[in-house]
């Protein structure tokens, strides 16, 4: 067998390995949207008879449909109907449509920090715990937190890469923010423009509850255009080596929802904030208006635009522009397209925080275990007796030196360190471990399922509770494209250490 026969069903393999956990993982996907749902209606019905009891209940039942269940279904059914290519939309991070995309930008990174650093703009905090913690404790003490973190949107099939933000009078409830995101390596704009970033930018009025998914958030204000040409008027006051071109009818003006259900409408232009300082015209003869005056960009002064006609294009330079090779629009074609999306996220941010919270309720878990176990230990041996007499386990027969009591602290410590070490090789990228502990999640869930199905109500039993609960957040973290982003690259770091240790 030669080396080329060798190498294609070694290629071969591993698409099929890489199916066959596309499909695993979609079935965890789905089957924690289900669970999330079934324990939730669950618990609710459940806590009809429990009086003051289901005011706790209820406000368990609200976090698992918004945070848990909702985000997962609209994950499913979006990347279903809502197209993965470019449409002048972002997305949020549950696949709804997000943001509409008002601002383009033509410069280097460095060049845009420092624009948007003069122009008054603080840079925000990356989402994480501690700024999660700090902007819900500082919304509601009402305490200014002037780098607060925005939302994750996507574009392109990744999270924005920075975002800026202006607080108003000190209340963090209340600012202006726009998100940047690079675009890909020879990306075009439709029509064939080329820019170096897009960015959305909106703002933020209030803070109230997600129409789609019931979720704390900022609330949008309706007129995004306003917000747009803020931006721009602060830049152009910033620099005066800045100049602003306007792309007429980037869209058809519209008005929609954003992912927060709030309402938007735009007139559909496109500012372009040229940042370099290269004295190259950059749209000549494409149509594009320059609008480089700071005071055309105060609030109002662009709502009348019948002055601003676009300039009629040569035949010359029609001819060139109908015989353009026309470029492909970003889109995410199949499962590969969006898998090497997500890698390239993964390598750029790292660990996803998906697989660390994951990791933190094994370990939550192995915790419960051995608690649970060392607790039962501790029981009188007529309570031990008849706890092992549940499992079918008959203690009067058991040998006189057989003691129960050190058996359960024996498998509680067993259960805790398989359950501990699982959390470790998750955290450190292992795809087998994130398989095994997905799995066993799975077969758990579905035997709470047929208790519940037999009688025994879930709200009588907290341990089964709690292990239920964990099992879905476990599912939920664990399962879906971030998750085997993750394993991949960590297994491509260990090959090139090889490699370079080899050579």
């Amino acid at each position: 067998m030669d080396m080329r026969t060798l190498r294609t069903r070694s290629t071969a393999l591993v698409r099929n390995r890489t199916r066959i956990a596309r499909l695993l993982d979609g079935f965890f996907f789905v089957f924690a949207a289900v669970a999330t749902f079934w324990l939730a209606f669950t618990l609710f019905t459940d806590s009809l008879d429990t009086g003051w009891w289901g005011a706790l209940v209820a406000i368990v039942f609200w976090v698992l449909i918004a945070y848990l269940a909702l985000p997962r279904l609209h994950r499913i059914l979006t990347s279903i109907y809502v197209p993965d290519y470019f449409i002048g939309r972002t997305r949020t991070s549950d696949g709804l449509l997000g943001d509409p995309v008002n601002l383009a930008l033509m410069g280097d990174e460095q060049r845009l920090h420092q624009i948007m650093d003069a122009a008054g703009w603080t840079r925000a905090d990356d989402l994480g715990l501690r700024s999660s913690i700090r902007i819900v404790t500082s919304t509601l003490s009402r305490r200014s937190y002037r780098e607060a973190p925005v939302s994750p949107l996507f574009l392109f099939g990744r999270q924005q890469d920075f975002a800026y933000q202006q607080e108003v009078e000190g209340n963090p409830a209340k600012r202006h923010h726009v998100r940047f995101w690079r675009c890909p390596p020879d990306w075009l704009l439709p029509g064939g423009r080329r820019v170096d970033w897009l960015a959305a930018g909106t703002f933020d009025r209030a803070v109230g509850l997600s129409l789609f998914t019931l979720q704390v958030t900022h609330k949008i204000d309706e007129n995004t255009d306003i917000e747009r040409d803020h931006i721009v008027g602060s830049v152009l006051g910033a620099d005066d080596d800045v100049t602003v071109h306007v792309l007429r009818d980037f869209s058809t003006g519209y008005h929609s929802r954003n992912g927060g259900g709030d309402s938007i409408r735009t007139d559909g232009d496109l500012p372009i904030i040229d940042l370099r300082d290269d004295g190259v015209e950059p749209f000549a003869g494409q149509g594009v208006v320059e609008a480089s005056d700071a005071a055309a960009w105060l609030p109002g002064a662009r709502q009348d635009r019948a002055a601003d006609a676009v300039p009629a294009h040569s035949a010359r330079a029609a001819a060139r522009a109908a015989a353009r090779l026309k470029r492909p629009a970003f889109e995410l074609l199949d499962d590969d397209s969006g898998e090497q999306s997500t890698l390239e996220e993964v390598r750029r941010h790292g660990r996803p925080v998906t697989i660390t919270f994951g990791a933190a309720v094994l370990m939550l878990r192995a915790l419960g275990s051995l608690v649970l176990m060392v607790s039962g230990a501790l029981l009188p041996d007529a309570d031990v007796h008849e706890l092992v007499a549940d499992v079918g386990v008959d203690a009067a027969t058991l040998p006189q030196a057989f003691d129960v009591h050190w058996v359960l602290v024996l498998l509680g410590l067993a259960i805790a360190a398989v359950t501990a070490l699982l959390a470790i090789l998750v955290l450190r990228g292992s795809d087998f471990a994130r398989m095994v502990v997905l799995v066993f999640a799975t077969l758990s869930t579905l035997l709470a399922f047929a208790s519940h199905a037999a009688g025994l109500p879930l709200l009588s039993d907290f341990s089964t509770l709690m292990t239920v609960t964990l099992n879905i957040l476990i599912l939920i973290a664990l399962s879906g494209r971030p998750a085997r982003a993750y394993a991949t690259t960590r297994r491509e770091r260990r090959r090139a250490r090889i490699a370079s240790a080899a050579a």
